[in-house]
């Protein structure tokens, strides 16, 4: 098999950024951001970027630091279990560390709909998206002679209301053998169920557009074009058990003119989706998200 020249380029890790984030959150308390930094410098490391959000009603704290992990004193293998010792327990922080020169391995989803399908390939593909698509699991054919075409592996796993929980078991199986950290769902129009949400939490993202909940069915945008609507967005979030209502990490919005056909909103509709897709994504792969309750700290 050969490999495209996105391949070869992210699978040389020389050229991605050898650093480490730490993401944590914990009760507004005293001494936090002390206590972090002093144990970063006092191991020689240098602070890139440092941010931090209080939120003002439940008093939750949060922040995000990166670091350069070039002459730092504690081994990569070894410095979550110091961090734990050292400053974790002494403030019950919930946190994680990631560490920038692991690529993250996403898994993609899809069924019918081309626009995002293709949106997120070309990231990929050009470099703009340091992440490999080892798969792209489907419930239709069509879009297997693109994955053949970027060498990808698709599997073709028609669902029905009979074979729901066999298909998702196959779909979990592949899942496991590629070692995927997320999933994708580029517009695949499945509902997944409560066990396969519950094994990947905040590691499936979605998008749907802004014609719901006020505009369901088989075709909201001529409901939407009949109510004279003035704007359309799309919502990009993780899923969860609550169908369209997981913690939101990106949204967006475009006008609407009495002028727009129906055609014409469902282009500006398509373009706003996969803009928010790719934003949310690139948002979870460079660890800027921090999911709390149903909401999300999201870093600039």
């Amino acid at each position: 098999m050969s490999f495209s020249y996105h391949y070869i380029d992210i699978l040389n890790t020389n050229k991605l950024k050898d650093t480490a984030i730490l993401l944590l959150s914990c009760p507004d308390q005293r001494g936090v951001v002390a206590a972090v930094t002093d144990f970063l410098l006092k191991n020689d490391g240098n602070i890139l970027t440092l941010d931090e959000h209080i939120d003002s009603e439940t008093k939750q704290f949060f922040m995000r630091v990166e670091w350069e992990l070039k002459g730092f004193g504690i081994p990569q293998d070894k410095i979550t279990d110091y961090f734990e010792t050292l400053v974790a327990k002494r403030f019950e922080l919930g946190w994680k560390i990631e560490f920038c020169k692991c690529i993250p391995r996403a898994a993609l989803f899809v069924s019918k709909h081309a626009h995002c399908f293709f949106d997120i390939l070309n990231r990929w593909e050009s470099g703009e998206w340091k992440i490999e698509i080892p798969l792209i699991i489907s419930n239709h054919e069509k879009f297997k002679p693109i994955a053949e075409r970027h060498n990808i592996p698709y599997y073709y796993v028609p669902i029905n209301k009979t074979n729901k929980k066999q298909q998702e078991a196959e779909e979990k199986a592949l899942l496991d053998k590629y070692n995927i950290d997320f999933i994708i769902l580029a517009r695949y129009m499945q509902i997944l169920t409560s066990d396969f949400i519950k094994q990947f939490p905040n590691r499936i993202i979605n998008i749907h557009h802004s014609s719901l909940p006020a505009f369901p069915g088989a075709n909201p945008y001529r409901s939407a074009y009949e109510r004279g609507v003035k704007i359309m967005g799309a919502t990009a979030h993780y899923v969860t058990e609550e169908l369209d209502a997981g913690p939101i990490i990106v949204q967006d919005i475009i006008p609407i003119s009495h002028n727009d056909s129906i055609r014409e909103m469902k282009r500006k509709g398509k373009d706003v989706e996969k803009r928010v897709l790719a934003q949310a994504v690139w948002e979870h792969i460079n660890h800027k998200v921090m999911p709390y309750k149903n909401k999300t700290i999201v870093f600039s």
